[in-house]
């Protein structure tokens, strides 16, 4: 019998936050960067089933599947019941550029009442509701890490980040949380 390797999703089991803000590791997801033209768009948004944004800070959402504006011809897509989105994009007869990159990133639930302040301490954006409301999103930077941000509560935040950065990211965070929660 041939060993297998069993891969240990990053920030397994971490939990941290304060009285305030609730940090936690979001489920394992599908994730997909999508680039595609204008024209590619109707066909793209049939086959996973969501609208694909097309403005700035903005996203769309169907069931578990979220598809998040990055760049005029770029989105993030997140299945996260781990749908094979791979293979539901083959299938959509038009142009466009799909790379899965479902183990890069690791996405970090922030929540509560203090979850603005804590993104705040380290994300140079206006994260008010008014300025960033519920489903906004965009690619932006937390401390020295680049990330993606969602807003899908008005008090809750999913954080995008590199597998890579995930220690630094979540190391900062907690300590955010600390002092938002004074």
């Amino acid at each position: 019998m041939a060993d297998v390797a069993i891969r240990k999703p990053a920030l397994a089991g971490r939990f941290g936050g304060s009285a305030a803000v609730r940090l936690t590791t979001a489920p394992t997801a599908s994730r997909v960067a999508l680039r595609a033209p204008a024209e590619s768009l109707a066909a793209l948004s049939s086959a996973l089933g969501l609208a694909l944004p097309d403005a700035p800070k903005t996203s769309g959402r169907a069931d578990a599947r979220s598809a998040l504006w990055i760049g005029p011809d770029e989105w993030l897509v997140i299945d996260e019941a781990g749908a094979d989105l791979m293979a539901t994009l083959s299938g959509a007869g038009t142009l466009h550029s799909a790379t899965d990159v479902s183990h890069r990133n690791v996405a970090i639930i922030v929540s509560g009442p203090g979850s603005e302040a804590t993104l705040s301490a380290g994300c140079p954006q206006d994260l008010s509701l008014s300025s960033f409301p519920v489903g906004a999103a965009s690619r932006t930077v937390f401390g020295k890490a680049e990330i993606v941000l969602f807003r899908t509560e008005e008090d809750t935040f999913r954080v995008e980040c590199w597998r890579s950065f995930s220690d630094y990211v979540f190391g900062l965070l907690n300590e955010a949380a600390e002092d938002a929660g004074h």
